[in-house]
């Protein structure tokens, strides 16, 4: 069975949607690890309740020790590489991932993020689609998954599915819509990844 590295920065519902997918025989894998930079993320609890191993690696502490950006990244590969993943997947994971982390994992870490293809890449995508619908610039926005590289959120795309923008409704309403499509896509890209792969 293939292994997941599953990295979060909150609240991990996409992390429970692969959970859920598990348990229930539709997902043919194991999550090897969760990994968080904030310790205070929930995402950790609802590993824990699941029975999977979890891991708390903070940029204050690396930098308590001397260590900076670089060596978090270093440090954060050793951790996860530890697990022996054949997948590393960010589901919420906010910090931007170095060369010194993406090396080792060459072509095999995927990433969630809350726009289509090509636009509104980075940070508070959602609130950005948001102003730009009532500005009249776009339509719709909508959700990928792509593998990661060192440019942010531009990595050859694995799946994508639009979401419509309403007149009159608010940022947060918007957000949930957009999270019930992320729960559904982060587990098809997995499948469809792993199932792309040899197997052992």
């Amino acid at each position: 069975m293939k292994r997941v590295a599953v990295l979060i920065s909150g609240n991990g519902s996409n992390l429970q949607s692969l959970i859920d997918h598990i348990e229930s025989g539709d997902l043919n894998a194991e999550i090897a690890v969760v990994v968080s930079n904030d310790p205070d993320a929930h995402g950790l609890q609802r590993a824990s309740r699941a029975g999977i191993p979890t891991e708390v690696i903070t940029l204050g502490e690396v930098a308590d020790d001397g260590g900076n950006r670089t060596a978090y990244n270093i440090e954060l590969a050793g951790l996860v590489s530890g697990y022996e993943p054949d997948l590393v997947v960010l589901a919420g994971w906010m910090l931007i991932l170095s060369d010194d982390f993406l090396r080792h994992f060459g072509d095999n870490i995927i990433n969630l993020h809350p726009a289509l293809p090509g636009v509104f890449p980075g940070t508070n995508a959602i609130s950005r689609a948001h102003a730009a619908f009532h500005r009249g610039e776009i339509k719709h926005t909508g959700v990928m998954v792509h593998r990661v590289t060192a440019e942010v959120d531009a990595g050859r795309v694995i799946a994508s599915e639009p979401v419509p923008i309403f007149h009159g409704e608010s940022v947060a309403d918007l957000e949930e819509r957009i999270h019930m499509v992320e729960h559904n896509l982060i587990v098809a890209a997995v499948d469809m990844v792993l199932r792309a792969e040899p197997s052992d």
